[in-house]
């Protein structure tokens, strides 16, 4: 079975990561570009991401937020744009022109914690984009929080709506990822039972051949016991996990319902800790949904940090599609 793979990258990665990693991709998702209130692209430099996709037969794109240069990310700006014709039709135009100008594959719109009010005039915004881009052979994609029914709450989930953006985009990608995350409680980052839940709904607004589901290329550390408001856990390659658990000597374990691998151990102040991460049986599990649900492919977030198991496991299952152009999807 052949998949498209798709996978995030800042452009500071290691040359040996990237050189490594970009063999089993079908989609470089560069990130990020940003944006300005009038429709203007903040710009990303990513000439070096660009030259090695297309040395590799990847097609790279631009990934689009509203990211801050503090992190975090802006819906006020957002909502400007998306409700201003002027701003989306000169943010449109500028994105088509980097795209030609810089060769790259389409656009990967990653907007999140958008304004409720805003749902549909997200949807709006990428099928507008859509209209634009298919016809010049540029494919548009997006990014979804991970929602297991329509009107879950949240800011994170409200104004994505899968029913519209299955409609809008040409490819889905679901972040099925973070319910273990940096300021929660010990958990799995993607146990493969959320994940299902995910994937139920989802199949049932979006084409299953325009979903690619998320994976983790990371896991975390958290010190025990864990205090709400205060605890932070630290962020860990999956290589440095199960090199961790080897210096420290800690039993790794694998729960089943969660379909993930753990251990505890004890720091030289005394202090306990549980890891949560991922490993090639844990992989191993999420990708067999690909097949099962008839996806189009996965998307990871993000590939910083090479993790050669995730390739091996993945590359005995399918076959990475490799796209002589975007318009081969479209």
């Amino acid at each position: 079975m052949e998949i498209i793979v798709n996978g995030y990258m800042y452009p500071n990665v290691d040359p040996g990561v990237l050189a490594a990693t970009l063999p089993n991709l079908t989609f470089l998702s560069m990130f990020t570009y940003g944006i300005t209130a009038e429709g203007d692209l903040v710009p990303l430099e990513d000439e070096a991401l660009i030259q090695a996709s297309k040395a590799n037969g990847v097609l790279p794109l631009m990934v689009l937020t509203s990211l801050t240069e503090e992190g975090g990310f802006d819906n006020e700006i957002a909502h400007i744009v998306f409700n201003n014709p002027t701003a989306v039709n000169r943010l449109i135009e500028n994105i088509l022109a980097t795209i030609k100008a810089k060769g790259l594959a389409g656009i990967d719109f990653d907007f999140e914690f958008v304004l409720p009010e805003d749902r549909v005039a997200y949807a709006d915004f990428v099928n507008k984009t859509r209209e634009r881009l298919n016809p010049e052979g540029f494919v548009v994609a997006v990014a979804l929080a991970p929602k297991t029914y329509a009107e879950q709450p949240g800011l994170l989930y409200e104004a994505h709506d899968y029913d519209l953006m299955g409609k809008a985009a040409n490819l889905t990608l679901l972040m099925t990822y973070e319910w273990g995350y940096m300021f929660g409680p010990p958990m799995a980052v993607a146990p493969i039972n959320q994940v299902r839940r995910v994937l139920d709904f989802g199949v049932t607004q979006i084409p299953s051949s325009k979903i690619l589901m998320g994976i983790p290329n990371y896991g975390y550390d958290w010190t025990l016991p864990y205090v709400e408001g205060v605890s932070k856990a630290e962020k860990i390659s999956n290589t440095e996990a199960i090199l961790r658990a080897g210096r420290v000597g800690a039993v790794v374990r694998y729960d089943e319902l969660a379909q993930t691998p753990y251990y505890n151990y004890f720091d030289d102040q005394g202090r306990e800790h549980q890891v949560w991460f991922e490993n090639a049986a844990s992989i191993r599990a999420k990708l067999q949904l690909v097949a099962e649900y008839g996806l189009a492919g996965v998307s990871y977030w993000n590939l910083m940090d090479f993790f050669p198991e995730n390739w091996e496991v993945l590359n005995f299952l399918y076959t990475v599609a490799k796209l002589g152009s975007p318009s081969e999807i479209l």
